[in-house]
Formats: structure tokens, sequence, C-alpha cells
């Protein structure tokens, strides 16, 4: 068991309608430690790729985006869920689906924060359904970015998400891949990687 399965394990919290509760130490109450271990680890696994940003989504994928860019020294750039009057210019926009909140949302990310000689590590906290990776895929082909990869903390390996992503091309890197979960028992099986 490597060191955020061992976390989940310990503070996780399996709910019915397949949620892990993950807010005691990773999105909502953050465990900065961890955090950090996760920007050592991304920065392993991608170490043979030239990336120049870390590309994310707004609120959960900051806190795992922002260690994995310190780590590799390069700026973050996250996609917004609503447009404020302070982005100005022209933009990319995606439509994203959430799995936890159950809606819809236009993200958009200005077009001067990416560019075709942007090599992107794509990261966020959860990959469930593949909704939200798939936008930010859409954002950073349109920008013209070479996508190097893209790095989740937990993924929902019953989920069809990760077998989607992958199916397209992507090397996708899940540091905790959950292979089954058990609301009344709240045993979670990870996946052998």
């Amino acid at each position: 068991m490597n060191f955020l399965e061992e976390r989940i394990v310990k503070d996780g919290i399996v709910k019915p309608g397949n949620v892990l509760k993950v807010d005691s130490f990773l999105n909502h109450q953050m465990d900065i430690e961890l955090l950090d271990e996760i920007g050592r680890e991304f920065k392993r696994r991608f170490a043979d790729k030239k990336i120049t940003k870390v590309l994310t989504i707004e609120a959960s994928g900051i806190a795992i985006a922002y260690p994995v860019a310190r780590e590799l020294g390069v700026p973050m750039v996250f996609a917004k869920k609503s447009k404020s009057i302070n982005i100005e210019g022209e933009m990319y926009v995606a439509e994203v689906e959430s799995f936890t909140h159950k809606k819809t949302n236009q993200v958009i990310v200005a077009k001067k924060f990416l560019s075709p000689e942007d090599h992107v590590l794509i990261i966020d906290d959860f990959l469930a359904n593949g909704c939200a990776l798939q936008g930010l895929i859409s954002i950073a082909e349109a920008a013209g970015c070479t996508i190097e990869g893209l790095g989740i903390a937990v993924e929902k390996g019953f989920q069809i998400g990760g077998r989607v992503i992958r199916n397209l091309g992507y090397r996708l890197e899940s540091l905790a891949i959950v292979e089954s979960m058990n609301a009344e028992t709240g045993e979670i099986v990870f996946r052998q990687q």
C-alpha cells in the first residue's frame, strides 16, 4: 500500500452512492505534508517529461496541483467554473459535468495562459466518470498544448473515467485506484499498481 492508500484507509469514509469522503485530509481540510508528498510523487512519475505548466480545475484540484507545480518549478493554471469581471480577453471554454455535485459547469481558462509552446501536465483530485479531465483535455488541445500526461490523486477504478482517458491514448497516473468500496462495512479495496 502506498502513502495515499494508507491515508485513505485510515481516514477516508465510504458513503452510499459510491462516494468516498476524504475531506478531513485532501479536499476540505488539507494535510499539507501529504500534499507535499503528492507533489513529489507526481514529479517522480513524470520526471521523463518536459512540463512547462500544470493545468487543473477549481476548487479541489488546486490543492493537488499546487505542490506538483512547485516541485516541477512551473506555473499552475486552473480552469475557473465561472467568469468574473477580473477575467478579460479571449477564453477557452469547456462543459464539465461533476459526479460529486451532479451538475454541469462551463469552465474557462484565459487564452493568454496557455499556448502551443506549453507542455501540460493535467492534475486533479478525483477521477470518476472522466468529465473534468475531458474538459481540461479539450481546453489544452484547443490551445495547441502538448499534453504530457494526467495525474490523479484518487481514481475510482470501478467507474468508467480511467478506462475512457486511457483509451484516448493519454498517459494517466493515479496515486490510488479504488477497485471497490462498501458503504455498509467501510471496506476499500485498491487496485494493485
